[in-house]
């Protein structure tokens, strides 16, 4: 048996898989951020280890037997988060989370040093952990004064399972700090932000051991001594695994409330110049890029709250199969953008609206307004030497045909539907920790699931959505000099 833990931002999910990868049993435990002023947010750390332990004594409860059967454990995380620990291994203020902006200035200003991007491959984001420990050292000195290590939020709930400081190479690539082509802290970068190695966890792959769990959680959960806690993985690099992308070459596009084109490389490719992120993934000799969008689902969520209407009518609304654009065009920057824009500022519009148009309409340009921003990440991939043949779509927006075919048709790409079932974190996550326990070859556990159908890209829909979206693009720069102006 084998058991993955996800440290999300709303919760903490533990499931139970078996030796043939079935999963057993999964509870959630539930999770509440703050947000204590505009841009601030925040979570407390003991929070998370109060949920694992109430997810992990409700699977005891259910499965007694089974969890002394238990071999290993993998983790998956929220990224980004700035954890600040004291010597006695506590948290010295609440953890400043992923969509925490307030270190808006500091990034800015260690973005402008040449060396960060040249070693971490990335745009230093306001998202990311190293500006946020500039911020406190800057505005709270006495909490970076007792600060001994900066740990990333589940490499918190590690060290309290295990008693060990450790990172595995995916997380560690969204810090800031982390040289993402020599898989290693940079010190030179931690300099800037007053830290040196000693502050930072050591270092492994995802699928390594990290530690054992401590003898009293053992106890408490039924499980047998000397249980291995893998490295793990970021959330994105840990839900590939459970998904079974890990060749160079393999990609997802997730139609989550933000949205993710997510792809395999065996080399280090970045292009921080489009806001391309590039981290290590959480296997070894293996990189990944993303794209990302902030609004993806969400807008479509966003339409339903306005318009009171369903997401899933709106779907419907919108039409079966889409053979030409829709007149009205939509921009989903309902929250700013990551890429290729990094515009915190910029905001959504619909545009070409007419007295004859209503909710179908709308429902339309979200769907093609999204599908073009994943074209824009694809193009960015693309120009940092990344080709793909096809992508697995994930997320809740997968379960419309209709966005499926746009989704194909505006990136001109096979669009495969994997069969139901919960193929996530949690689940990479214990996949991690079965690599660990056991040391298998990671092809052989890492599989995809089966795919039930493939919604190839129609030729003439391909040609005639190309066309919308070379009309499309341009539109981000004028309504970026309107917001500017406003």
């Amino acid at each position: 048996m084998y058991i993955g833990i996800d440290l999300g931002t709303s919760g903490v999910k533990v499931v139970l898989a078996d030796d043939s990868q079935t999963i057993v049993a999964s509870h959630t435990a539930s999770l509440k951020a703050s947000y204590p002023q505009s841009g601030w947010a925040e979570q407390n750390a003991d929070d998370w280890i109060s949920a694992t332990d109430a997810a992990m004594r409700a699977l005891a409860a259910e499965h007694p037997a089974l969890m002394g059967g238990v071999r290993g454990i993998g983790l998956s995380g929220q990224q980004h988060g700035a954890t600040f620990v004291a010597e006695d291994h506590s948290a010295l203020r609440p953890c400043m989370l992923w969509n925490d902006t307030r270190s808006h200035v500091q990034a800015t200003k260690l973005d402008a040093n040449p060396l960060f991007r040249e070693r971490i491959g990335n745009i230093v984001f306001p998202g990311f952990t190293a500006p946020k420990v500039q911020w406190v050292r800057e505005n709270e000195p006495d909490v970076f004064n007792r600060t001994t290590m900066v740990l990333l939020p589940k490499d918190f709930l590690r060290l309290w399972l295990t008693g060990e400081a450790v990172s595995d190479m995916s997380d560690a690539s969204g810090t800031g700090w982390l040289n993402v082509a020599k898989r290693d802290w940079d010190d030179e970068l931690l300099v800037e932000t007053g830290l040196t190695r000693k502050n930072m966890p050591r270092l492994i792959e995802g699928s390594e051991a990290s530690g054992e769990v401590r003898g009293e959680l053992a106890s408490k959960w039924g499980l047998s001594a000397g249980v291995v806690v893998a490295g793990g993985g970021g959330d994105n690099a840990a839900s590939a695994v459970g998904q079974g992308i890990v060749a160079p070459g393999s990609a997802f596009v997730s139609l989550g409330t933000s949205g993710v084109l997510f792809a395999v490389n065996d080399a280090y490719k970045p292009n921080a110049a489009s806001a391309v992120h590039t981290f290590c993934h959480a296997l070894p000799d293996t990189w990944h890029q993303m794209g990302v969008i902030l609004s993806a689902a969400g807008s479509m969520e966003w339409l339903s709250g306005v318009l009171g209407k369903p997401a899933s009518e709106l779907s419907n609304m919108a039409g079966a199969l889409p053979t030409t654009p829709s007149a009205v065009q939509f921009l989903p920057y309902l929250s700013g953008e990551r890429t290729p824009h990094n515009d915190a500022s910029i905001r959504g519009a619909f545009i070409g609206l007419g007295v004859e148009h209503g909710p179908a309409d709308m429902a339309r340009a979200v769907m093609e307004g999204v599908a073009f921003a994943f074209r824009d990440n694809l193009e960015a991939l693309r120009q940092a030497g990344t080709e793909l043949d096809s992508v697995v779509a994930v997320g809740g927006g997968s379960r419309s045909e209709t966005w499926l075919q746009i989704m194909a048709a505006s990136l001109n790409l096979p669009v495969n539907v994997p069969a139901d079932g919960d193929y996530g974190g949690a689940f990479g996550a214990a996949r991690l920790g079965r690599l660990a326990a056991t040391g298998e070859e990671i092809t052989s556990i890492a599989t995809p699931p089966p795919i039930v159908r493939t919604v190839e890209p129609d030729a003439a829909m391909a040609q005639t959505y190309g066309n919308a979206y070379a009309r499309w693009k341009p539109l981000y720069g004028a309504v970026s000099s309107v917001t500017a102006q406003s």
